[in-house]
């Protein structure tokens, strides 16, 4: 009996796969995974771990706004270390994001566009899930 998942090596754990998780499962999935590029992320885990990051990074930039002049700067190198931080994790979850709504992981050189390459990769982004059934092995270009 044939089965049309593929079968997992042994001792090495199975791809995380995309379904609908709530905002804190979100943050822990994706820093769990954060260089796991096989697999599949869900709309919502994506989209929950993206605003999470861009919630500290304003919070952040907003305590570096506070700080006093001709101070050291803190909200600038805690800045600093969290975009260094949450950027392996951030591109994980793109390309198993990318790969759940049917895409390769070239796409994200749509960002290397101004303005439209955005605009390319958020709608890519967006894309809904696709199912195992619907040929796995012909992503869409």
């Amino acid at each position: 009996m044939s089965s049309q998942y593929p079968q997992q090596a042994p001792g090495i754990a199975p791809a995380p796969t995309a379904r609908p998780v709530d905002f804190g499962t979100a943050i822990v999935v994706a820093f769990r995974n954060y260089a796991r590029f096989d697999g599949t992320a869900s709309l919502s885990e994506f989209w929950w771990f993206t605003l999470f990051t861009v919630l500290v990074s304003a919070g952040l930039g907003t305590l570096d706004q506070l700080m006093v002049v001709g101070a050291a700067g803190v909200g600038s190198v805690l800045g600093g270390l969290w975009s260094l931080a949450v950027l392996l994790p951030s591109l994980a979850v793109a390309v198993r994001r990318l790969r759940d709504g049917g895409n390769r992981w070239t796409q994200l050189f749509w960002l290397l566009l101004p303005i439209a390459g955005l605009i390319i990769i958020i709608l890519r982004l967006c894309d809904p899930s696709r199912t195992l059934a619907a040929a796995p092995d012909q992503p869409r270009i």
